[in-house]
């Protein structure tokens, strides 16, 4: 039975003024965010698992690291992000924030970040960016997350998108497409990971390391 919006709507706990001004803000200038489902889903897993060093690769606006450092008080997120302007309005929206102290915000490409500059080591990594540099992301910083740490992996359900035939797919998107199913087929077959899909927002992958 397929549950309706409005009945997952009624498990998500109220925001406060900052997160609705973003949730507006994002919606308005089509940014990207996490699903209120996804975030809350997300925030749930986290709080089970007690990270104490989160890394974010996709900042966007900050919403998604805000939310992550409000639902855990005792851990620091660093985030990068390589979009000049976004990384403008997450510093904006962060120093706003109750946690801002808690939030280290990186302006550039992810693939190019120097790996040393933000070692040692995450309890986590949350991935949510490009979608087609999905498995290059988890190569590159993977190995900063030791045995029985997590990486998180938004969007792998694509809006449906990676259920239709390649043939029906936008053109512009079927490379992205193509990586992200062979991503998904990778991991699922990783030797070092134990993953699982979770069907919420718009779907997260969770790999635990052995």
């Amino acid at each position: 039975m397929e549950l309706s919006d409005a009945y997952i709507d009624s498990f998500i706990p109220a925001r406060n003024e900052l997160l609705l001004e973003m949730e507006r803000f994002a919606k308005e200038n089509h940014v990207p965010i996490m699903q209120l489902a996804g975030i809350e889903s997300l925030n749930q897993l986290l709080r089970i698992q007690k990270p104490s060093r989160v890394l974010e690769i996709g900042t966007a606006i900050g919403y998604s690291a805000m939310r992550m450092a409000q639902a855990l008080p005792e851990c620091s997120i660093v985030t990068i992000e390589r979009d000049t302007a976004r990384v403008a309005h997450a510093k904006s929206f962060i120093a706003r924030s109750e946690v801002a102290n808690r939030i280290t915000v990186i302006e550039g490409d992810a693939l190019e970040v120097d790996v040393e500059s933000i070692q040692p080591t995450f309890d986590a990594v949350f991935i949510d960016a490009a979608k087609g540099q999905y498995q290059k992301f988890f190569e590159k910083y993977s190995p900063l997350v030791p045995s029985g740490g997590v990486l998180y992996i938004d969007n792998m359900y694509m809006h449906g998108l990676s259920d239709l035939d390649i043939k029906e797919v936008p053109r512009r998107k079927r490379t992205m497409i193509r990586n992200l199913k062979h991503f998904s087929e990778w991991i699922m077959q990783h030797p070092d990971y134990t993953s699982a899909f979770f069907p919420v927002g718009d779907g997260l992958l969770i790999c635990l390391k052995r």
